[in-house]
């Protein structure tokens, strides 16, 4: 159970990071890493110090014990050397205590001599310490300058990247839906041009069906006997009628449609619907009307 809340626990965390990481701002996630970065060259300067400063110390400390070796050996040079003296001028007494004090200087001496080992150990290894870290500093603050120099490339990518971003979103809302209510160019351009073509379908539809043909063969035929009783008015008052002009050829087949549309069924296609009725110029008067001469 508790292998599985650790493993929840693990999920939940790396989607949240994966979220911030997503959501969060790259202008403050670099300007964080070059403070990192800045505040690591810090803590690194800073334990160079520590380790330079530890290898002053040893190097204080052994000139120290240098020093107080050489003296210890000056001192132990001295006392063998009086204890000798005194040991010829017969001086048993101040022979034996030089003896003994030069025994004991000896003894520090000896010391003295480790404690330098030591120290020279000591020293040798704080001095290569404190050469790679002085190595180590030098190296990151190179590293340092480098991203410092790297931040302002990548801020300059940054902004033209927010710019390029800004133009693909406006590009794109040029093809996409405004809003609910708002349809875009294209969408009213493809109703126009819909409606347009539904409507010439239409146009085309009406103009080619039966019912139209009839309707023009009708108002043919009334033109033509329109026509017809005008000229036989004319001829019953003596107006000359004007001769026509010769009909073009889509006249001609609409009047032929007329004609046979108007004829009788009994009548033969070829004979005129209607024929203008002449009277002779000795035409007798009728009854009761009289005559002039």
């Amino acid at each position: 159970m508790i292998k599985f809340f650790k493993r929840f626990w693990a999920y939940i965390t790396a989607g949240a990071n994966q979220k911030f990481n997503e959501n969060a701002d790259p202008k403050i996630q670099l300007e964080q890493a070059i403070a990192e970065a800045q505040e690591q060259h810090r803590r690194l300067k800073e334990h160079a110090a520590n380790v330079i400063a530890q290898q002053k110390q040893t190097e204080l400390r052994l000139n120290r014990a240098m020093g107080e070796l050489e003296k210890l050996n000056a001192n132990a040079r001295q006392a063998v050397t009086m204890a000798d003296g005194a040991q010829k001028g017969g001086d048993a007494t101040k022979a034996g205590e030089y003896t003994r004090a030069a025994e004991t200087i000896a003894t520090q001496l000896v010391s003295v001599e480790a404690q330098v080992e030591d120290l020279k150990t000591t020293h040798y290894d704080a001095t290569q310490a404190a050469e790679q870290a002085k190595a180590a500093v030098t190296q990151n603050g190179q590293l340092l300058q480098q991203k410092l120099s790297e931040r302002q490339k990548l801020l300059s990518q940054l902004e033209q990247a927010k710019m390029q971003e800004q133009m693909n979103k406006a590009m794109t809302s040029l093809s996409e839906t405004v809003g609910e209510d708002v349809p875009t160019l294209n969408e009213v351009r493809d109703k126009i041009e819909q409606r347009y073509a539904r409507a010439k379908g239409m146009s085309e539809l009406s103009g080619s069906t039966v019912e139209t043909r009839m309707m023009e063969v009708e108002q043919a035929a009334q033109n033509f006997e329109a026509q017809s009783r005008l000229d036989k008015i004319r001829s019953e008052l003596g107006i000359e009628t004007a001769t026509p002009a010769a009909p073009s050829a889509a006249e001609a087949s609409v009047e032929a449609a007329a004609e046979e549309a108007a004829a009788p069924a009994s009548q033969p296609a070829t004979q005129p619907a209607t024929q203008p009725a002449t009277q002779p110029a000795t035409e007798p008067p009728a009854e009761g009307t009289p005559s002039t001469f």
